[in-house]
Parts: structure tokens; C-alpha cells; sequence
């Protein structure tokens, strides 16, 4: 089995800790090395950091399969991630929010340029989500194809974890957009069928808003983990507000996300 290298960040607060141990739990079924990565704005907060970091690694609890490495390095969440993540050959980066407003907090206007900075998918939790087994994904979809990047990745995980995919797109009355889903609905439950991963299909009411339908849906099939493709038509990512209110969303969801412009394929 290959090992899988996962990125955590952790800023020494109750959120990175959060991040850390969802790390580990998604780190039980696979050989993994997680980094784990503190960034700091000056040279003289190095040894003092590493000592944090290293204490921190210590006391994690952890699987046989599971190696912890701790990475300090000056720089800033904005222009290093990206960076660190081609250096280490990391698969995943996974990261925690204090949720809608310590998402803001934390990386202000520019929320969603941190995550499509890098072509990596994203693992974002919020700092109260539970860790618990992964047996339901949802996947929502639309009539463009970039929302069928997050596919393959979804499908990796309900192979891992024994789980299955929520497959949900909004019914259309206008013909050529109503063939559009039902082609991308085609082409997703053959690859899921080719996979031999189990895939429930729904078609939500068009009418109201989409995000909102998608969580009363989460909530009425009680959804473990929901996968997203980022793929935005605003020209600054940060004005787009769908995937932010997904990965901040109220019942604390873990949210999967990937920038629809990535051209690797990605595995856990």
C-alpha cells in the first residue's frame, strides 16, 4: 500500500488540535504520513514553535500505520501552503474553522483564494465537528462539468471507508439545461457503478437555495461528509459565497473541496 502524505495545519489553537485529530481518525485504514505545519511571521519565533509543535506530536494518540512530522517555517497561509504542498508531495491539506465568522477572521476577503490556492483538495473541518466514521458522502453536482472533478475523489473515500455517495442535483424545466444534469447524473452513477460504489440519486426542487436545500437534505439522510468542486464564475473567489456557506455550514459538516481547475488525479 502507498503511503498517503496529509498536510494539517495547526496554529496551536483548539481548531488546529480539531484538525489534527481528524487527520489521524481519516489516517486509520492507510499508511500515512501526516505534516503536520506551523507557520510563523519571524525568524526569533522558530525555536519556540518547533518546541510546540514537537510537544504537540508527542502526545498525539495515533495509529501503527500513521507517522507524524512536524514542519515550522516562516511564512504566511497565503503564499506558503501551495508551496510547502509541491515540496512534501502532499495529498490532502486538512485544516479547521472557528466557522462562518472565524473563517473570516482568519483569512478575511480572501477565504477562498487560500483554498484554490493550491490544487490539492481541501479537508476543511469547524472546530466542533465530531469525529466520527465517514459512511455517507454528499456529493452535489450541476449542469457544469468542473462539478464532476470532486467525483473521483468521493469515490475514493466510500472505497476506503466502506461508504456510500448522496448524489444530488437541481431538477430544471428549461429542456437543455434538464438534459445537461441528467447527462452529468449518467456519467457519474457509471463511474460509480464501474467502481462498484453504491450511489443514491436525488433531483431537489429548483425553486430557493440550493446550499439550503443541499443541508436540509444533509440533515434528512444524515450525511457524514460533504464533497464539493469549487468552480466559480466570479472573477475573485472570494466573492463567491455557495462553497463558503457549505464549509461553514451549521450542523458542522466536514467539507471536501477541490479547485475544478486541477489536472492531477488525486487518491487517499
Amino acid at each position: 500500500m502507498n503511503k498517503n502524505i496529509y498536510l494539517v495545519l495547526h496554529d496551536f489553537t483548539s481548531v488546529g488540535e480539531a484538525a489534527l485529530n481528524y487527520a489521524v481518525n481519516l489516517s486509520s485504514n492507510l499508511i500515512n504520513e501526516i505534516k503536520l505545519v506551523h507557520l510563523v511571521s519571524d525568524k526569533k519565533e522558530l525555536t519556540n514553535a518547533t518546541q510546540k509543535l514537537n510537544d504537540i506530536i508527542s502526545k498525539t494518540v495515533k495509529t501503527e500505520n500513521t507517522e507524524i512530522t512536524g514542519i515550522v517555517k516562516v511564512g504566511s497561509i497565503f503564499e506558503d501552503i501551495a508551496k510547502i504542498v509541491k515540496e512534501e508531495k502532499v495529498n490532502l491539506i486538512i485544516m479547521g474553522t472557528h466557522g462562518a465568522k472565524g473563517f473570516q477572521k482568519v483569512f478575511g476577503s480572501h477565504a477562498m483564494k487560500v483554498i484554490t490556492s493550491s490544487d490539492v483538495p481541501f479537508f476543511v473541518i469547524q472546530q466542533d465537528t465530531k469525529v466520527k466514521a465517514v459512511r455517507r458522502i454528499l456529493v452535489p453536482i450541476d449542469s457544469e462539468k468542473e462539478s464532476l472533478q470532486i467525483v473521483d475523489i468521493a469515490g475514493d473515500l466510500c472505497k476506503i471507508y466502506d461508504a456510500e455517495v448522496f448524489l444530488v442535483a437541481e431538477k430544471r424545466e428549461d429542456p437543455y439545461l434538464s438534459q445537461k444534469i441528467k447527462n452529468r447524473i449518467l456519467i457519474v452513477r457509471k463511474q460509480y457503478q464501474d467502481r462498484q460504489v453504491k450511489c443514491n440519486i436525488e433531483l431537489l426542487p429548483y425553486e430557493g437555495s440550493y446550499q439550503k436545500k443541499i443541508m436540509n437534505y444533509c440533515t434528512e439522510k444524515e450525511i457524514d461528509l460533504i464533497a464539493i468542486a469549487y468552480h466559480s464564475t466570479s472573477i475573485l473567489p472570494q466573492f463567491d459565497t455557495f462553497a463558503q456557506d457549505l464549509i461553514t455550514n451549521q450542523e458542522l459538516l466536514p467539507c471536501v473541496i477541490i479547485n475544478s481547475k486541477a489536472n492531477s488525479t488525486f487518491s487517499f
